[in-house]
């Protein structure tokens, strides 16, 4: 009988938590949904917008912060340095959906980007306190909305999250409740507000 050595063991848990960061969720959910929408190229269109507010612009902050000292990796570890990070997220993704409200967009491509906000909302309070997962609730939301929005066979991609999860947990950079309340919320609140605007 084989076992998994902690360094492969985390070796494996930084690959599965830096290859599934919210910026690759967010840029596959964007795009897979603008696949999916009547007019294909339309939606393609507003999900290279949609990635550019939700997942550039905060990436590019964030080299940003670290450059500067603010935090210390693309994961801002410190749950503090989080409180600074999120609104200046949520700030980018609002001028996403307002641009989206007056351009008039494709009703599920706003939806996706309104459920981002609402999700990220949702996320600040608790992290004045706790350091609930991003990466899980950002992961469980997407998939919640591809089900919704796309197919119902979408759901059998949320074992990924799971796995997300695990990552966090043998990174000791969240605990299991941590994981588990990301990924309700984001099933929650991303999959409820976006089921409601379509």
């Amino acid at each position: 009988m084989t076992t998994t050595s902690p360094v492969t063991e985390n070796r494996t848990a930084r690959a599965i938590t830096d290859g599934l960061e919210p910026k690759n969720v967010i840029l596959a959910v964007c795009l897979l949904l603008g696949a999916a929408q009547e007019d294909r190229l339309v939606g393609l269109a507003w999900a290279v917008h949609a990635v550019v507010f939700a997942a550039v612009i905060p990436v590019a902050y964030i080299k940003y912060g670290i450059r500067a000292g603010r935090w210390t990796d693309r994961h801002v570890g410190q749950r503090e340095r989080r409180l600074h990070l999120i609104p200046v997220i949520m700030a980018s993704v609002g001028v996403a959906v307002a641009a989206m409200v007056v351009l008039d967009a494709p009703v599920q491509m706003t939806a996706l980007v309104v459920a981002m906000l609402a999700t990220l909302g949702a996320i600040l309070p608790v992290t004045a306190f706790w350091k609930i997962s991003v990466h899980t609730a950002v992961a469980a939301g997407a998939i919640t909305i591809l089900t919704v929005g796309v197919s119902r066979w979408w759901a059998a991609a949320l074992p990924l999250v799971a796995l997300i999860g695990w990552s966090r947990v043998a990174l000791r950079d969240h605990t299991l409740g941590q994981v588990a309340a990301g990924t309700a919320l984001g099933c929650l609140v991303a999959g409820g507000v976006f089921e409601c605007l379509v």
